[in-house]
């Protein structure tokens, strides 16, 4: 839809209010802490009421929050999640989940059609709401049924400046932690250290752990769906691994008779491993569409039991949408019931990982991936092949590789989890470059 302004907010917000006539008339709105939200939720809200819903504004909200308030009813979320502080988005839910292909493909089309408002004695009016306290208790309360009390486990939480220092350090110490902050205050700027939480950008989080100042540490991104987590040494954990021990957890826990984990095509065998052997299997859906994936296991029948992909986790049990704060919650309670953070990744195999990008201009990538299909599996013979979602290989050690096209650079992806990654890469990508070469 190009860049979010307060036009492109007005917008959306009529369109979205015009989709629902009929259905709900009522959205909840809020936004995260960067500098550009009031003048865009403002904007929102008045497209929203034009179109004559009514809007219950909840100001400033992690998602995760906003996603949970927005159950039986619409939100909308002013966020652009982990991105700089001058950049901002729109995200759409519906009863708890954020909007589909398909919903999104609608209310793109009546943004580009002309706006369509409620007559003037239908337009919606605002109310404020409070929902920060309701869904710090419903995270308190579910996470209550998972692992074990913390009893005073220092956990160091690193918000990021983000909307995480509204939600994360109060559940944890609410569950018994003895918290310790970094960057604790709601602020767009980002002071602290950038949005996105990599291992390059929470060093003062793992130096501060690393040193004896807690038993494990976790940083957020700006909107607190993301969680990265540092062990007692000061390194960042593998996402997957964090993924494999959650869907391990959640696996075995479960009294299902077909426990599915749903996951995204670059995740790791080694959250296969642990569902398998936990007695449940994976299911893989394209990146950014866990929604979609969990409806078509639950229409196929099945029963999903925790959905994610790297950094980000879909707690089922508690609610449709991707949260951090759950997984902060749950993590910790698992950590304090193992003994530690090493006890839960002692089972899970963590092969060398690596991700390179070969460069590909965007008008040939669907001619490199035809051919990349054909040619990959010709080069490593005896390995499974599925196409669904790019060609990913997997072979019988485990180990794997997957291409896919980048949806937003000039690049083709690989990846690759191997004892021998570098080989692995190098040929994968050696079969890629020789694609590109000749559609090029």
């Amino acid at each position: 839809m190009g860049e979010v302004t307060p036009d492109l907010a007005l917008a959306v917000g009529t369109a979205a209010g015009r989709d629902a006539r009929g259905d709900d008339d009522v959205f909840v709105v809020a936004r995260d802490g960067r500098k550009t939200g009031p003048a865009l939720a403002a904007a929102m809200t008045a497209g929203l009421e034009a179109a004559g819903m009514r809007v219950l504004r909840a100001g400033v909200l992690p998602t995760p929050a906003l996603a949970y308030a927005s159950q039986s009813r619409r939100g909308v979320q002013l966020t652009a999640s982990h991105n700089p502080p001058e950049d901002n988005g729109i995200k759409l839910f519906v009863d708890g989940t954020e909007y589909d292909r398909e919903r999104e493909r609608t209310i793109e089309e009546f943004v580009d059609a002309d706006p369509e408002y409620a007559s003037w004695a239908d337009w919606g009016e605002p109310e404020d709401i409070e929902v920060l306290p309701d869904y710090r208790e419903a995270v308190v309360d579910y996470a209550s049924d998972h692992g074990g009390p913390l009893d005073g486990l220092t956990v160091a939480v690193d918000c990021g400046n983000g909307v995480a220092s509204l939600t994360t350090p109060q559940v944890l110490g609410e569950l018994g932690a003895h918290v310790v902050t970094l960057n604790a205050n709601v602020d767009g700027h980002f002071p602290g250290r950038p949005s996105k939480p990599t291992p390059e950008t929470v060093t003062d989080l793992r130096s501060f752990v690393a040193d004896g100042g807690a038993a494990f540490g976790i940083a957020h991104d700006g909107d607190a769906d993301r969680i990265v987590v540092v062990d007692g040494d000061g390194d960042v954990v593998h996402e997957d691994t964090v993924l494999a021990i959650l869907a391990d957890h959640y696996t075995r826990s479960s009294d299902v008779a077909d426990p599915v984990v749903v996951t995204t095509p670059n995740a790791s065998a080694r959250i296969d491993e642990r569902v398998e052997a936990a007695g449940g299997r994976v299911e893989r859906v394209r990146l950014g569409a866990l929604h979609e994936g969990i409806a078509d296991v639950r229409g196929n029948g099945g029963d999903v039991v925790f959905a994610a992909e790297p950094w980000k986790h879909v707690h089922v049990g508690f609610g449709g949408w991707i949260d951090g704060v759950t997984s902060a919650a749950v993590l910790g309670r698992l950590v304090a019931d193992a003994g530690g953070l090493g006890a839960l990744r002692d089972p899970v195999t963590e092969r060398p990982y690596r991700k390179v990008s070969v460069d590909c201009p965007d008008h040939a990538k669907d001619a490199v991936m035809a051919q990349v299909e054909t040619e990959l599996p010709k080069a490593f013979e005896g390995a499974e092949v599925d196409t669904e979602y790019g060609v990913r290989l997997s072979f019988p050690d485990a180990s794997w590789t997957l291409v896919r096209p980048s949806g937003t650079e000039p690049y083709v992806r690989v990846y690759a989890e191997s004892d021998d990654v570098d080989e692995l890469v190098e040929a994968v990508s050696d079969v890629v470059a020789a694609a590109v070469e000749d559609a090029v």
